[in-house]
């Protein structure tokens, strides 16, 4: 998913109303307006274009991370959200290594089923870099918590 793609779905999906509710919460003056600034058949002509400051109001408003997720990957980076590090215990560390040992496997799974019929095809590569990024994303949760309980 691209940027636009994810402001598209991040708009749309709001659970609070939709468009309508989400633009009245970003100050726009209609939710028009912005299904017009996420428009994904916009012209160049079209002068509704979604500013940054907008995009993360929406992104704050919706709870919502598909469009920074989506700028990330663009850029080719992978998005860690870190951890709340207050109170970690072993037992969370122990549950975490757990967690880490799962996506393991999911990442070792997807690489077989991309290569079980001899072909790699783009979505293929798009899944195995999502289990990747998954994977990555609770290996850094557990050095944050474990910098989290270091004295």
């Amino acid at each position: 998913m691209n940027t636009a793609d994810a402001a598209h779905a991040v708009a749309h999906d709001y659970p609070h109303g939709g468009t309508d509710q989400l633009a009245a919460r970003m100050g726009l003056s209609s939710g028009a307006l912005l299904r017009n600034k996420v428009n994904l058949n916009r012209t160049p002509e079209n002068r509704n274009v979604l500013s940054l400051a907008e995009a993360v109001r929406m992104t704050d408003l919706a709870d919502d991370d598909r469009i920074l997720e989506a700028w990330a990957r663009e850029r080719g980076f992978a998005l860690v959200k870190m951890p709340d590090v207050e109170g970690c215990t072993d037992a969370a560390i122990v549950e975490l290594m757990g967690e880490a040992w799962s996506t393991h496997g999911l990442v070792g799974t997807e690489i077989c089923k991309t290569l079980e019929d001899g072909r790699v095809e783009h979505k293929e590569v798009e899944r195995v870099e999502h289990r990747i990024f998954k994977h990555a994303q609770v290996l850094f949760n557990i050095a944050a918590r474990l910098r989290g309980m270091a004295e």
